[in-house]
């Protein structure tokens, strides 16, 4: 039994910490006693502290006693709180999908001793891993990852609930979206190139750019076409491009009644009502990862893996909870096991690329019934 602290009691954190405390010795922090207060009810193995991330002083502090981080706070705190995390040497699985680079970080890592496995997620996070195992069998010359969080209900106008912060989406939504194409880094306006995709127990569902290759651009880039997009019910991507448009994305400030407000931030408290995802409600993670390469015969060979994963009733864990959550969890069981203990900055393509590991997540993932299952 290993002690680790989780950083962060949101959706995604206090599944992380629920699972963890089955067989370790968890400590779950946040800023917010009421939501600490509520997972606490929820699994009282786990012990709970207040904390900000945003004093370092108290963070490295609070982190002493613990063999583990896991950090999945906001994106927008995931950057500085990961670099205090090993500047404090300690080990972290982190799930916190900030915009900045993680891999600015290897070098300090490795001065520090420390094994950090960053973007380890559903999307970013078993996207790559599939993509690392398959890098090792095949000549890769293709990647694309297509994946959404979406509710079962389909509600006018958006048709969609936010498994996570909205701000985070709405970031997905402005980001631009980096791809490549021949060798080449194109650079495209999110919610561009939309196209139809039939899942199995979804039906049609809308695909569109948006910026989730992340580290892969520089991990792997002798794959010369790869790509990643977002998923959502048809019709969501046109309302969202209309308010885009109309610049209720802008963060330019705004002489409203005698006060400057940020149309973003009104947007966003808004659509924090409108996408809210109630605890219980029944939500959906789908995703279609392909990769094409030659294999050891001189032949062109497609492998795809689907994912199709519910809300669990049994749990009470939203499916985007369960998908990234339990990403993490395995990732940090099999570092608590030995089974990775390279030093530097690793996104899950870079573990994925060692099979024991590799199958280790797969089956840790299969034991929660979240399947990945190979179709071609």
């Amino acid at each position: 039994m290993s002690k680790i602290i989780v950083l962060g009691a949101g959706m995604v954190g206090s599944a992380i910490a629920i699972d963890l405390a089955k067989n370790h010795e968890v400590t779950l922090s946040d800023i917010d006693r009421d939501r600490l207060a509520r997972v606490y009810e929820k699994c009282t193995l786990i012990k709970i502290l207040e904390l900000d991330v945003t004093d370092k002083s108290a963070l490295q502090l609070a982190m002493n006693p613990f063999e583990l981080v896991i950090c999945a706070v906001p994106g927008f705190l995931g950057y500085q709180t990961l670099t205090a995390i090993i500047e404090s040497g300690k080990n972290v699985v982190d799930i916190s999908f900030f915009s900045e680079n993680s891999l600015d970080l290897d070098k300090l890592a490795k001065e520090k001793g420390v094994t950090a496995i960053v973007d380890c997620g559903v999307a970013p996070g078993m996207d790559n891993l599939l993509l690392g195992y398959f890098n090792e069998k095949l000549k890769l010359t293709d990647f694309e990852c297509i994946v959404g969080g979406l509710p079962k209900e389909k509600k006018w106008p958006f048709y969609y609930k936010a498994p996570f912060s909205p701000v985070d989406v709405l970031e997905e939504y402005t980001r631009p979206a980096r791809y490549v194409e021949n060798g080449h880094l194109v650079v495209r306006e999110p919610l561009t190139d939309c196209e139809y995709v039939e899942f199995d127990k979804v039906g049609t569902l809308e695909s569109f750019n948006s910026d989730g290759l992340r580290s892969i651009i520089f991990t792997m880039p002798h794959i010369r076409n790869m790509k990643e997009k977002t998923l959502r019910y048809p019709g969501h991507v046109e309302y969202i491009r209309v308010l885009k448009e109309a610049g209720f994305f802008s963060r330019e400030k705004i002489l409203v009644g005698g006060n400057e407000v940020s149309p973003f931030e009104v947007t966003s408290r808004i659509l924090f009502n409108e996408w809210k995802l109630g605890e219980q409600e029944a939500e959906i993670t789908v995703m279609r990862v392909s990769m094409k390469g030659g294999n050891s015969k001189g032949e062109t060979e497609k492998v795809v893996y689907d994912l199709y994963d519910e809300y669990s009733t049994d749990t009470q864990t939203s499916s985007m909870a369960r998908t990234t959550g339990y990403t993490a969890t395995a990732a940090a069981n099999m570092l608590l096991a030995g089974l990775f203990s390279e030093k530097g900055v690793f996104p899950p393509e870079l573990v994925g690329k060692h099979e024991k590991c590799f199958e280790y997540i797969i089956n840790y993932l299969k034991d929660r019934n979240i399947n990945y299952i190979r179709v071609s």
